[in-house]
């Protein structure tokens, strides 16, 4: 990976934030992306809201992208350009924990800082027969305590990396390279044979689902888009008029005419097409989709807000992975043209 052995805290600092919540096959391509459009902090600290969006358009979790946004223009703005070089000072950025800011300590300034993510801690609870949850607050602030004691303060980059590499490589999730591991001797989970059962999460994962109905408004040749500004996902992307629920609804001609009439009180339109149904899965919700394509002479009250985007700028914005599949799929922009 580009970044293994680095020491511009910038692209650490970048490389940590794309690999959060991202597998590092599908994060490399973005990293390999935003470096080449914004080489350094400057660049992407003076670049437009929507550029950077539309570079991270696909990775999820946008709070990131947002996070990464203002955090270099706070940086740019306040510090000439120049990373922090302090564990406290690094934690304090928008958007960097413990996890990161040890990340950029240890492998930008060589700081004796312990970075522990999944795979450390995997390694420690085998290595030391913990059960303590290590999604638990207890179970964090242990593993956390530990593997500063185990830092080599020497060289604390290339242990940290070992670890990592480790716990990626060797100590893996499923099915882990025990046979060959030179730690087996002193390893409490294969000595008593837990180590399937090791580590521990607290945790299970629920996942809710919601249901999206998409109305794309057509007129002149322009589509009418919103962008989301409420704390919720996809904030700052950019989307068509949207009518949500928690139940499936049976989208047909009548289902369209009634809810046109009662909510946007709009009886004058064409109804170009219903899509079929299109999913997404995040990580503690399902969304699934219906677009519903609306010709329109004129542009009624209660949509005069929406931006009017000429199809052929669509692809400027920065859409949610859902709605990309859709326009992408059906070649929409294209064949609207």
């Amino acid at each position: 990976m580009p970044w293994k052995g680095e020491k511009d805290p910038y692209k650490i600092w970048l490389s940590e934030i794309i690999l959060q919540q991202t597998r590092v096959q599908q994060g490399l391509a973005y990293y390999e992306r935003f470096i080449e459009k914004f080489p350094n902090v400057e660049k992407l600290a003076l670049a437009k809201d929507e550029e950077v969006f539309k570079l991270w358009e696909g990775l999820g979790y946008y709070s990131r992208c947002r996070n990464l946004i203002l955090t270099a223009r706070f940086i740019h703005q306040t510090k000439a350009n120049k990373f922090p070089n302090t564990y406290q000072e690094l934690i304090n950025l928008k958007g960097v924990g413990p996890y990161t800011a040890s990340a950029i300590a240890s492998f930008a300034f060589g700081l004796p800082n312990a970075v522990v993510d999944g795979n450390v801690s995997r390694v420690l609870s085998r290595y030391f027969g913990s059960n303590l949850p290590i999604d638990s607050l207890s179970g964090k602030k242990y593993f956390l305590q530990l593997a500063q004691e185990l830092l080599c303060k020497k060289d604390p980059a290339v242990y940290n990396q070992a670890i990592m590499d480790f716990g990626a490589t060797i100590c893996k999730p499923q099915n882990p390279l025990c046979s060959d591991c030179v730690m087996q001797k002193e390893c409490i989970a294969y000595n008593t044979g837990t180590t399937d059962n090791l580590p521990i999460k607290e945790k299970k994962l629920t996942r809710k689902k919601r249901h999206f109905y998409y109305f794309l408004f057509i007129h002149n040749n322009r589509v009418l888009v919103n962008k989301r500004s409420s704390k919720d996902i996809w904030q700052d992307l950019s989307e068509f008029h949207l009518y949500e629920t928690n139940k499936r609804k049976e989208i047909t001609s009548a289902f369209v005419k009634k809810y046109l009439k009662e909510q946007l009180d709009l009886q004058k339109y064409k109804l170009l097409s219903i899509s079929d149904e299109y999913k997404q899965q995040l990580t503690h919700q399902n969304i699934e989709g219906v677009f519903v394509e609306i010709g329109i002479d004129e542009i009624p009250a209660l949509l005069q807000k929406m931006l009017s985007i000429k199809i052929e700028k669509l692809s400027d914005l920065a859409f949610p992975k859902l709605i990309n599949e859709y326009l992408s799929k059906t070649n929409w922009a294209e064949n609207k043209q």
